[in-house]
């Protein structure tokens, strides 16, 4: 079995050769017997000379020293073809992909080309002229797409991770297929250049691992500003955040939860609701249908106009060279007209400001990854109208600017894994990755296939000395209250609850809305421990939040009881003379519920 990224690293350190663990990612492909799994794979004799220069140069400053992965074949890698999944369209790049030059400049080998519905257009995995991708549970089920052999190779312990692409939800639904870790970062975050593109403007590189922890350290070193990508954004610095006790999850309400008769998955949904509760976490039930119609917008929509645009030459020149059908899919863009176009974008600009109402409800969003699993004959007996069930729970996403993480989330009651998506909004990826990682620590569902259990849950955030500043939080700024969502938008992470010394007093500011406390620090002994959580944030993002800081609240340093320090918020003493002191309750939490 592959180890993972932490495993491998630590073995190289400890003198393992890579051209070792080069040479048993070769055996293990072999020995899978899978010749639908890849479009192009790199000659071994080439992966080990690259092995080969990075054991002569060494590990330092290579994060991702000697880590073999693989490639979707709609990502642009030197010296392999990129078909995607279209023999006809097959070019060779002169350059890799802006991800998979950082990935590789990181110390990470490119294996292979994976195999993917053609063009990307697909969740199920079974639209690609180079066969169907085995599922690595079952060998009936669909494997998932469009990122399909991504996903099963991480599923079959070929590599510890693998990029996909996703658009309508192609890094999720292979994930739930193949019960893998499927990481959609915020859109622009993962550089497009040298993508082959499916809806330019709502694709975004994925990355499949075993665990979050992989998917994430791959998405640390993936994630930079590419002045070439239109569509790329900078953001600041994200870390793996620990699994806040008020954080509030919002779950469809019951009769709009569709598993199309899957009793099996919709049990197993209620157990994953449970352990997330069991984490911490408060379930809000929302409306989720202005989501749903979001997500029918997409390929009811002119934006399949967009996958005609990505393929325009060959459609028009030689449509036969397309699979049957991605080619109806593509060529029903030829109903829509510019008009059609403008009058899809103000509709989908309502449905985003109606959709952002319901975010003051909640924190994060949990779905289910996908309503249930389907046959390989299933699907080719129906395959339309099941590949857009699958799109339940995905297709709104990227459409609304959110960033999405699929996990394991325990074993249903038929033996697979269950799924759930955590979603929030663009920036978010730290803290859905460290909810992501808690739930599957605590899920029984395995990281490998010869482990009992995920590994642990992070305990706090990560994070290397000088990179992220703490800061105190104690009011409405607390996971689970109005003013948190700054602190997200800001890509902070959750690091741990504290208590101050007994040197402070809390009080309820007048005339404020939301509520808002403020600390006052009186003489040593001679006032209350109050509760607090600490948060981080990259320098640019402590700079910006504490620009926002309005009077008379300011930031200063507060002393812990466990005898460390941190900044924090603190009130001027003039504010004071006239509010209400609530120190008696030991933070605002315990402070509003009372109220």
């Amino acid at each position: 079995m592959t180890a993972t990224i932490a495993m491998l690293l630590a073995a190289h350190a400890a003198g393992k050769p890579v051209t070792a663990t080069i040479e048993e990612t070769y055996d293990r492909i072999a020995a899978h017997e899978d010749p639908a799994l890849f479009i192009a794979i790199r000659p071994k004799a080439e992966a080990l000379a690259i092995a080969e220069r990075l054991e002569a140069s060494g590990s330092a400053g290579k994060p991702l020293y000697g880590v073999p992965f693989v490639v979707k074949d709609n990502i642009d890698v030197a010296g392999l073809p990129t078909t995607a999944a279209c023999p006809a369209f097959a070019y060779r790049p002169g350059r890799s992909a802006f991800v998979v030059e950082r990935l590789e400049r990181a110390g990470a080998i490119v294996i292979g080309k994976t195999n993917l519905d053609q063009f990307a257009t697909g969740l199920v995995g079974v639209r690609s002229p180079y066969g169907v991708p085995r599922n690595a549970l079952r060998s009936d089920l669909i494997p998932g797409g469009s990122s399909s052999g991504s996903a099963t190779a991480v599923g079959a312990s070929l590599v510890p991770f693998s990029l996909g692409t996703d658009t309508a939800g192609s890094g999720r639904v292979p994930a739930a297929l193949n019960g893998i870790v499927g990481l959609k970062p915020s859109l622009g975050a993962l550089s497009t250049s040298g993508v082959v593109p499916a809806c330019r403007t709502l694709d975004t590189v994925s990355i499949f691992a075993r665990d979050v922890a992989d998917a994430f350290t791959v998405f640390r070193e993936a994630i930079a500003f590419d002045e070439q990508d239109a569509y790329s954004r900078s953001f600041h610095e994200s870390s793996l955040s620990a699994f806040p006790s008020g954080i509030r999850l919002g779950v469809p309400r019951p009769d709009q939860r569709q598993f199309f008769d899957d009793k099996v998955a919709s049990a197993a949904f209620s157990q994953d609701l449970r352990l997330a509760q069991s984490l911490g976490a408060r379930i809000v039930e929302f409306d989720f249908e202005p989501f749903a119609e979001v997500a029918r917008m997409l390929y009811d929509g002119p934006w399949v106009a967009e996958r005609y645009a990505a393929v325009k030459p060959l459609i028009e020149t030689n449509p036969e060279a397309l699979h049957p059908v991605t080619r109806a899919i593509i060529e029903s863009a030829r109903k829509f007209d510019a008009v059609a176009a403008f009058e899809a974008f103000y509709r989908l600009a309502d449905r985003k400001r109606r959709t952002s109402r319901a975010w003051s409800e909640f924190d994060a969003m949990v779905v289910p990854t996908m309503p249930r699993f389907y046959t390989v004959a299933e699907v080719e007996a129906d395959p339309v109208r099941l590949n857009s069930r699958l799109g339940t729970y995905t297709n709104f996403v990227n459409l609304l600017d959110l960033c999405a993480i699929a996990v394991p989330a325990g074993v249903r009651d038929d033996g697979l894994p269950s799924s759930v998506t955590l979603i929030g909004p663009s920036g978010a990826d730290g803290l859905l990755a460290g909810l992501a990682a808690a739930v599957q620590a605590r899920s029984g569902a395995p990281t490998e296939a010869a482990a009992p259990a995920a590994s642990p849950a992070p305990q706090a955030a990560s994070s290397a000395p000088g990179e992220r500043i703490e800061i105190a939080v104690l009011g409405a700024h607390l996971s689970g209250l109005p003013l948190n969502r700054e602190l997200v938008d800001l890509g902070a992470s959750f690091s741990r609850e504290v208590e101050t010394t007994p040197d402070y007093r809390l009080f309820a500011l007048p005339g404020s809305a939301p509520a808002k406390p403020g600390l006052l620090r009186v003489a040593e002994g001679a006032g209350s421990a109050i509760k607090a959580e600490i948060w981080t944030l990259d320098r640019g993002g402590f700079g910006d939040f504490v620009a926002r800081i309005p009077a008379p609240l300011g930031i200063g340093t507060i002393r812990l009881k466990d005898g460390g320090s941190v900044k924090g918020f603190l009130v001027e003493a003039e504010a004071v003379k006239a509010a209400e002191d609530v120190s008696r309750f030991g933070g605002w939490r315990a402070y509003l519920k009372s109220r």
